[in-house]
């Protein structure tokens, strides 16, 4: 093909894909799409043709190693050590603890059989009515029970505690209405599992983890959260308290980010697990259990993105700077690249993972288009007469400004910036989380604030889980959590006007 033609077909392509990569709903035409269309166009994921599943893609993959790094150092950094448990759990396991079963029974996947076979008609394959399972088996929504069965061969005496111990995994759990990352059938999480010798221990190690999530969120996430407790109606089935992290969305829907579990010694009842004290008597362990999934890919879109794609925090982003040269020819290319490789060096020395896009499939148009869909977080273009000049162009994701940059100082310069996109996107966070936060003293006002506003509403409540469950039912609304810092404050319940000695937040919720 003759160089101009060739230019003109991949200026037309160009144009065309281009196009293709901004063609996202607008946040205010429609939220749902909006996300739903970024996480494919941005290649984070896909729907699986088993229902209510998804395919991680590798771009969304990288994201989810990031936050298990992260995750895994603070987690060891605190003490525990990584373990693996069964994904099968025997249904006689879940039985033994009420509260528990009964919170998850509805979204349980239970395996009945272990083998198929052909059917005789010739119809296809069947389950084998011969290999039914002496016991059948849950595939696991979560690993308390399991753990504890295990834990019973693990403690005798005191010397044995604590068990500080957390495992990567997948569970599952059967919903019925499902978007990527935020609520699918299975998903990833962590999910830790602690045995104490005292109340006051156990306690220790549940707040201790919930800072850890609030630390994550809020420094590497750029996510501010509202840290606090559970109500009755919204607690852990099995835990004697939850704590969690709440956080908000740009369309003013809280998001639970993270929980933590005082389990008290439910399931160490459930189970037996009983320890010799230093007196020589026999004492019931004291447990936690705390976890976060992949919605926090979900959360991460939502707080921070916009109508052109993602924009990702750069401790998290997989790609922290991509280099785009423009060039019409090989030689131009070439002599860019010679320039400009030393600069990504340095930049690599520095703990940075750098992209150089010397594709010449795509115009430089279509390049921009697509890794700011990706929200890599800071870009550099350069072409011949940055060359001649010494210098290149800086492009920062998250404000769009742009500046140009002596090639010398490029090394200094762009990991000063990285740090400053991460502050300036969570002071934008926190800036609109503030700001959709809004105190009340009437449920006329309460309701007003949801309808109009959106956000956090923080609010005098009676602490009846009647009051809770109604004002469920009429505002969609519920108990996000009562702030840990919250100040002790004579109020009237904003629903039953009865007494209430502080204010907590309700949020309409993902």
């Amino acid at each position: 093909m003759p160089y101009i033609c060739r230019e003109f077909f991949f200026q037309n392509k160009s144009n065309y894909y281009t196009r293709m990569a901004k063609e996202l709903p607008s946040r205010s035409e429609d939220y749902s799409q909006w996300y739903n269309e970024l996480v494919k166009k941005a290649d984070l994921a896909e729907h699986s043709d088993v229902r209510g599943c998804m395919v991680i893609k590798p771009y969304g993959f990288s994201i989810w190693e990031k936050m298990q790094a992260a995750l895994d150092k603070m987690f060891k950094d605190t003490g525990h050590v990584n373990a693996y448990f069964p994904l099968f759990v025997p249904k006689s396991y879940l039985a033994r603890e009420a509260e528990h079963v009964e919170g998850f029974a509805k979204e349980c996947a239970v395996v009945t059989h272990y083998r198929l076979k052909n059917a005789e008609d010739g119809s296809g394959v069947i389950v084998d009515p011969d290999a039914k399972l002496e016991e059948e088996l849950i595939v696991r929504p979560t690993s308390e029970t399991v753990i504890w069965n295990t834990y019973k061969k693990w403690i005798q005496s005191y010397r044995d505690l604590p068990i500080l111990v957390n495992q990567w995994a997948n569970v599952v759990r059967w919903e019925m209405r499902t978007r990527l990352f935020l609520r699918t059938a299975e998903f990833l999480w962590q999910e830790g599992h602690t045995a104490h010798a005292t109340a006051e221990e156990a306690v220790k190690e549940t707040l201790q983890m919930l800072d850890v999530y609030e630390t994550f969120a809020q420094e590497y996430m750029a996510m501010p959260v509202y840290k606090g407790k559970k109500s009755e109606g919204e607690k852990f089935p099995g835990a004697v308290d939850t704590y969690c992290i709440e956080a908000m969305m740009q369309d003013g829907r809280a998001l639970q980010a993270g929980t933590s579990h005082f389990l008290g010694q439910n399931f160490a009842k459930a189970f037996d697990v009983q320890f010799s004290g230093k007196d020589g008597k026999l004492e019931y362990v004291w447990g936690t259990s705390w976890g976060v999934s992949t919605r926090l890919i979900g959360a991460l879109i939502l707080a921070h993105s916009d109508d052109d794609g993602l924009i990702l925090p750069p401790k998290l982003a997989p790609i922290h700077v991509v280099a785009v040269p423009i060039f019409r020819n090989e030689e131009e290319l070439s002599a860019i690249s010679a320039r400009i490789e030393p600069v990504l060096a340095d930049l690599r020395r520095l703990g940075l993972t750098v992209k150089f896009d010397d594709r010449d499939t795509h115009k430089p148009g279509f390049k921009f288009a697509e890794h700011e869909l990706k929200g890599i977080p800071v870009r550099i273009a350069i072409g011949p007469r940055d060359l001649e000049n010494g210098t290149l162009e800086v492009a920062r994701r998250d404000t769009r400004e742009k500046q140009v940059v002596k090639l010398d100082a490029a090394a200094t310069t762009i990991p000063a910036l990285l740090e400053d996109i991460q502050k300036t996107i969570y002071k934008r966070a926190l800036d609109f989380r503030n700001q959709k936060t809004t105190r009340v003293e009437t449920y006329k006002e309460m309701i007003e604030v949801l309808d109009q506003k959106g956000g956090f509403v923080s609010a005098h409540w009676d602490g009846t889980m009647e009051t809770e469950a109604l004002i469920k039912e009429e505002t969609k609304a519920t108990i996000r959590c009562i702030p840990l810092d919250a100040q002790e404050e004579e109020g009237k319940c904003v629903y039953s006007g009865k007494p209430s000695k502080r204010r907590v937040l309700f949020a309409r919720a993902y």
